[in-house]
């Protein structure tokens, strides 16, 4: 069973029965985008899964809870239900490229209620077709199960206060350096990040052609961010909660586990306005 990342490879070699495969194609500018695609061609037997939609329940934003709220336990297992999924079977989640947004999403979600057998693929839908691997048009149909899962409220952070508190733990922004920085934020209302958070860029995480760097690669680079801080004193954050996956999903593969995620982040932070707000490298 493959817990981290999945080749395309492996993932053609796998019979349909032992493996649940979730196309999460997104595009922030066109959220509907990633669906039009899954219609003109995806992974055969694959289901769709909505960034917006499955992966996240937008009708918490007035919460304070970020851009893209987690979904509740009994939507996301009433999700895996529809999908067939069962205790034993094989998840694989890809994304157009690299895993940065939904298909990491996905990875850590089912992660968070102690499922283990989920992988992203490697270098996603752009290497299954680059690889000349079948696709289909047709929505597959799967036979529905009974699912009740709950989220393991220690692998994430809800509460800014508990956030702004840290103590000898280590937050990591996992956006692009001039957001971290504050030169630009094309997003959310207030530029800038979290006062102490270090910056590690989720797109440091691939190579030029959307592969994940090795293993070895990834842990020498995290290690020099980190520094002396264990894994589990890891918090990781992006600006809604989704791209930070990529970094758990990094670390675990580089054998680096127990980093936890600031659910909310940068758009939950700043929906606050007396909350502070650094800016500048750090």
């Amino acid at each position: 069973m493959k817990r981290t990342l999945i080749l395309v490879d492996e993932l053609a070699q796998l019979a349909p029965a032992d493996v649940l495969i979730v196309d999460c194609r997104h595009d922030l500018a066109d959220p509907d985008k990633g669906e039009r695609d899954y219609r003109q061609g995806h992974i055969p037997g694959a289901v769709f899964a909505s960034l917006d939609r499955d992966l996240s329940d937008l009708g918490r934003i007035p919460l304070g809870l970020g851009r893209h709220p987690l979904p509740l336990e009994e939507n996301f297992s009433a999700l895996l239900g529809r999908w067939g999924w069962r205790p034993g079977l094989q998840v694989v989640g890809y994304d157009a490229g690299n895993g940065a947004l939904a298909a990491a999403r996905l990875w850590w979600l089912l992660r968070l209620t102690g499922v283990r057998d989920v992988a992203v693929l490697d270098g996603g839908f752009a290497a299954w077709t680059a690889a000349g691997k079948p696709m289909s048009q047709d929505t597959p149909s799967r036979q529905a199960t009974q699912v009740t899962l709950h989220y393991d409220t220690s692998q994430f952070l809800l509460d800014h206060a508990a956030v702004a508190k840290l103590q000898g733990d280590l937050l990591l922004d996992a956006r692009a350096t001039p957001r971290y920085t504050g030169e630009v934020e094309p997003l959310d209302r207030v530029p800038g990040h979290v006062p102490g958070a270090a910056n590690r860029p989720f797109a440091d995480n691939v190579q030029a052609d959307g592969h994940f760097k090795s293993a070895d690669t990834l842990r020498r680079e995290f290690l020099a961010v980190i520094g002396e801080h264990r894994p589990d004193q890891v918090v990781h954050m992006c600006g809604s909660g989704v791209s930070a996956c990529h970094n758990v999903l990094a670390m675990e593969h580089a054998g680096l586990a127990g980093s936890r995620l600031y659910a909310p982040s940068w758009s939950g932070w700043v929906s606050d306005p007396s909350r502070p707000v650094a800016t500048g490298a750090g």
